[in-house]
């Protein structure tokens, strides 16, 4: 590695380091915001949250790291021309290709750790993400408890207390039940504790009013009178409810694209009887995964022929950075519409890679100088030809 080689690569991958971890560590900011009330008024241990907030940290490098990638490349070639470095290597005979050399060597770099993250630590820290938000929802879901507020335990199970004392005891409660798909319950009591049991939290209840709606066929009624909807209404002594939402064998069963990896999005388990929507959705997702590391040498690509193949300008190249933030910009929304488009029909998958691969192909012909491309020949001086 010559010493020019090794002084551009330092400033990018220096400067990479620190962009990437900073914007990472902002993402992180703002998104962990939603778990701190966990630990400011519900009680969850500091720890805990910092467990459950890193495990995000993975899926925030492998998407900023292409961008992150991009801009740095960008404005580092950016500055070097403003500062006449560019114009003293091109006149020491290093061509475009040369001087790309250091840029090329940190993308490549990039793209490697974008395929280890997608490829493999991804996956796992959602895994575990997701177990977290299980232990807490169901294991933990005390916590969410709190006095006097509509408490989402899940997403189709509500608690309200009005009171809750101390000891753990709880008065005046509402429980809104619809984990039974078409038949809502919903529960009124004077009192009640949380108590642990084997499969998660059950909340003992005392002095109540059982409330169900459900549809069935009135009696009495003629043949193919169809069900209608009946409110079905019990008073009890005591009762319990468990705020478990499910147990551990059901909730594994049910794995997001996120927690899965590449070859089980590309070839899913025949026995998990996934509908065919979801099949067309992993696969979709893992040539995703395959191929949103490249996007770290694409963009880096276009970031070089943007700062490489402009011609020299006293006054730097703020308006072809502007372009090239500008064509990103679009590619990333295009990605987003591409990636949606192949998720509803895997017939459009190539272009999943066509959308990777082909700027940064477009970017190396004109860092080539774009041969083939007819070009102007300026016109030679009357007084010259002459002569």
């Amino acid at each position: 590695m010559s010493r020019v080689t090794r002084y551009i690569s330092r400033q990018i991958a220096l400067s990479l380091l620190a962009v990437t971890i900073g914007l990472a560590a902002l993402i992180w900011l703002t998104q962990s915001l939603r778990f701190i009330e966990l630990v400011l008024d519900r009680g969850l241990p500091f720890s805990v949250f910092l467990e459950l907030t890193g495990l995000l940290l993975p899926s925030f490098f492998a998407v900023i790291l292409p961008i992150t990638t991009f801009v740095v490349i960008l404005f580092t070639y950016v500055r070097l021309s403003s500062d006449r470095e560019l114009v003293v290597l091109r006149a020491a005979g290093l061509s475009d290709w040369r001087l790309a050399r250091p840029a090329l060597l940190v993308a490549l770099l990039a793209t490697g750790i974008g395929l280890f993250l997608q490829a493999w630590l991804v996956p796992v820290s959602h895994a575990a993400f997701r177990e977290w938000q299980f232990e807490i929802r169901n294991q933990m879901a005390a916590i969410l408890l709190q006095e006097g507020v509509f408490s989402s335990v899940s997403n189709d199970l509500t608690v309200y207390a009005r009171v809750r004392e101390r000891d753990g005891t709880m008065r005046g409660i509402l429980i809104h039940d619809q984990r039974e798909p078409g038949a809502p319950v919903t529960i009124l009591a004077e009192r009640g504790v949380i108590l642990p049991s084997p499969n998660g939290p059950r909340v003992i209840l005392q002095n109540g009013q059982r409330q169900q709606m459900e549809r069935a066929v009135p009696p009495n009624s003629p043949p193919g009178t169809p069900p209608q909807p009946r409110l079905t209404v019990l008073a009890f002594g005591e009762n319990s409810v468990d705020l478990a939402r499910t147990s551990r064998t059901e909730d594994a069963r049910n794995r997001d694209s996120r927690e899965r990896f590449v070859g089980e999005l590309l070839n899913p388990d025949p026995e998990e009887g996934l509908p065919e929507r979801d099949i067309r959705k992993f696969k979709a997702e893992g040539h995703g995964r395959l191929a949103s590391p490249l996007t770290a040498l694409s963009f880096a690509m276009v970031g070089l022929a943007a700062a490489l193949a402009s011609t020299f300008r006293r006054h730097g190249g703020g308006l072809t950075a502007v372009i090239a933030v500008g064509a990103v910009v679009c590619l990333l929304a295009l990605g987003l519409a591409v990636g949606n488009l192949a998720a509803r029909d895997n017939r459009f998958i190539p272009l999943i890679w066509v959308h990777v691969l082909g700027p940064g192909l477009l970017a190396a012909w004109v860092l080539s100088g774009a041969p083939g491309w007819p070009r102007r020949v300026p016109p030679v001086p009357e007084g010259r030809a002459n002569g």
